[in-house]
C-alpha cells in the first residue's frame, strides 16, 4: 500500500470513527425528555446519562493513549469499535435508568479506546506541512455528526423511540471494523518496548473519577470531601509519574512545553462552556417551547451544521497562520453566543436562539481544529498517543465539568425533582445561570490561548513535532 493510499485510508477511518461518537452523543441529547419520561428520571439523574459517559472516557484517555504507543494505535483503535459497537446493543436493551447509565459507562470507556486514538493515527500518518488540513478534515467529521444527530435523532425518536438510536449504532460500527480491517494496513507504535505504568494509572483514574464525582455531589460536604480526596490523588500522581522510568503521563509536557501546556488548557476551558448547550437547549426547547423531538432537532442542528462547514478551513488556515491567533478569535465569538444565550425568556424568538447557534458554531470551528493542530504539532511521535489521549481527556473532562455546571445549578435552583410546569419557572432561571457561567468561563478561555505561544517556532524541520520531551 503506498503512502498516498495509506495516508487517504487512516483519514477515512478516522474520520467515519470520529462521526460516530458524537452522532450518538447529539442524536441522545434530543431524546432526553423521552427518555426521563419513560423512566420517570429526574433532571438530576438524567444528567447522569451524559455525564455516566463522559467520566468513563475520561479516565481511560490518558492511559488508552499511554497504552497505545507501546502496543500499537490501530490494534487500540479496532478494540475500541468492537467494545463500543457491544455497549450501544445493551444500550437499546436496557430495561431500567441504572442499567442504561451502566452500558453508557462501558460505552464512555470504548469511545476512549477508538476515539482518542484517530487523532493520533492521522498526526502519525500526515506530516506537519498537512496536518492542519487532515485535523480539519477530521474535525469537520466530527461536526457532520453533530449535524446530522440532532436532525437523526429527533425522527427516529418521534417515529421509532429513543432505542432505535443506539441500534443505528450496531450496523455502523460493524461497518467501522470491516474498513479497518480492510483499509487500514499500518501500525504505529513508537514507544514499542517500553513499561506500561499500572500503578500511575490507577492513582490518575481514580483522582479523576473523584474529582469529577465530587463536583457532582456539591454543595454537600460529601462533595466537598471527595474533591479533596481527588486533588490529594492529583498531588501524588504528579509526584509518581516524575520519578517513573516510563511514566502514563508525561509531566514535563506541561512544565517546559507552553504551547502543549496552554492548548490543553484553552481546549479545558472551552469544553466546559460550550457541552452542555445543546444538553440545556434540549430541554428547554422541550418543556418551555413545547417542541417535539423533531423540531428541537431542526433548530439544534444550526450549531454543528456551522462547525462542519469551516472547520476544514480553519484547518487549512493553522497550517498558514499561527493557530493560537485563530483558536483565540474562535474563542472571543463563542462568548458573544453565550452571552446571549445568558437572556434566554419563554418567548425568545426561535430564529434569535438559532443564529445565537450558528455564532457559536462559527466560533468553535474557528477554535478546535487550530487549537488540535497546535497540540499535536508541539511534540514527538513516541508520545502522540499521549498527547492525543490528553487532550481528548482535556475534552471530556471539561465536558463532564460543563454537565457538572448545569446538575449543580439544577440542585440548587429547581432540586431533584422531575421537570413538571409548576418547576418551569425555576427551570428557566437554571438555564439563563447556567449560560451565565459559561460566558465567564469561556472569557478566561480567550486569555488562556492567547498566551500559548507559537508553533510554528517549535516544530523541527522533518515536521514531527518540535519538542523532545518524552518524560
Amino acid at each position: 500500500m503506498t503512502d498516498t493510499v495509506n495516508k487517504q485510508s487512516a483519514l477515512l477511518v478516522a474520520s467515519l470513527a470520529s462521526f460516530l461518537t458524537p452522532f450518538m452523543g447529539s442524536s441522545l441529547n434530543v431524546a432526553l425528555p423521552s427518555l426521563g419520561d419513560e423512566f420517570a428520571m429526574s433532571a438530576v439523574l438524567l444528567s447522569w446519562v451524559p455525564t455516566s459517559y463522559l467520566l468513563a472516557s475520561s479516565v481511560c484517555l490518558v492511559p488508552f493513549g499511554r497504552l497505545a504507543d507501546i502496543v500499537g494505535r490501530r490494534r487500540i483503535f479496532l478494540i475500541g469499535i468492537l467494545l463500543y459497537t457491544v455497549s450501544s446493543l445493551l444500550c437499546a436493551v436496557a430495561p431500567g435508568a441504572g442499567f442504561l447509565i451502566g452500558a453508557r459507562v462501558l460505552q464512555g470507556i470504548s469511545a476512549a479506546l477508538m476515539f482518542g486514538m484517530s487523532i493520533a493515527i492521522l498526526t502519525s500518518v500526515f506530516p506537519a506541512s498537512e496536518r492542519g488540513k487532515a485535523l480539519g478534515i477530521n474535525s469537520a467529521a466530527v461536526y457532520i455528526g453533530l449535524s446530522l444527530g440532532p436532525f437523526v435523532g429527533g425522527i427516529l425518536t418521534q417515529q421509532l423511540g429513543w432505542r432505535s438510536i443506539f441500534w443505528m449504532n450496531v450496523p455502523l460500527g460493524l461497518v467501522m471494523v470491516a474498513l479497518v480491517l480492510t483499509k487500514v494496513r499500518g501500525e504505529w507504535s513508537e514507544s514499542r518496548g517500553a513499561r506500561f505504568d499500572l500503578a500511575g494509572s490507577v492513582i490518575y483514574s481514580f483522582a479523576l473519577i473523584a474529582l469529577m464525582y465530587g463536583f457532582s455531589l456539591l454543595p454537600g460536604v460529601a462533595g466537598a470531601g471527595t474533591i479533596a480526596a481527588g486533588i490529594l490523588g492529583l498531588f501524588l500522581f504528579v509526584r509518581m509519574e516524575r520519578r517513573t522510568e516510563s511514566p502514563v503521563l508525561a509531566i514535563n509536557l506541561f512544565l517546559h512545553n507552553r504551547v502543549f501546556a496552554f492548548s490543553n488548557l484553552a481546549a479545558f476551558v472551552n469544553y466546559s462552556a460550550t457541552f452542555a448547550v445543546t444538553f440545556l437547549l434540549s430541554l428547554y426547547l422541550a418543556y418551555i417551547r413545547g417542541l417535539t423531538p423533531q423540531e428541537t432537532g431542526l433548530v439544534l442542528v444550526v450549531q454543528p451544521v456551522m462547525m462542519a462547514l469551516f472547520s476544514p478551513f480553519a484547518g487549512t488556515l493553522s497550517d498558514r497562520i499561527e493557530p493560537r491567533i485563530v483558536a483565540s478569535l474562535g474563542m472571543g465569538v463563542i462568548v458573544a453566543g453565550l452571552a446571549f444565550l445568558a437572556f434566554l425568556t419563554a418567548t425568545t424568538p426561535l430564529w434569535a436562539i438559532a443564529a445565537a447557534l450558528a455564532l457559536l458554531g462559527f466560533g468553535f470551528a474557528l477554535f478546535s481544529s487550530p487549537n488540535t493542530n497546535a497540540v499535536m504539532s508541539s511534540v514527538q511521535k513516541p508520545v502522540y498517543g499521549v498527547a492525543a489521549g490528553t487532550l481528548a481527556t482535556m475534552r471530556m473532562t471539561g465536558q463532564t465539568l460543563s454537565i457538572g455546571v448545569a446538575m449543580l445549578v439544577f440542585a440548587l435552583v429547581v432540586g431533584k425533582v422531575q421537570i413538571t410546569p409548576e418547576y418551569y419557572p425555576q427551570f428557566l432561571m437554571s438555564v439563563d445561570i447556567a449560560f451565565a457561567i459559561f460566558s465567564v468561563l469561556c472569557v478566561g478561555g480567550v486569555f488562556s490561548s492567547l498566551t500559548r505561544g507559537n508553533v510554528r517556532s517549535g516544530i523541527s524541520s522533518a515536521g514531527d513535532g518540535g519538542s523532545d520531551i518524552t518524560k
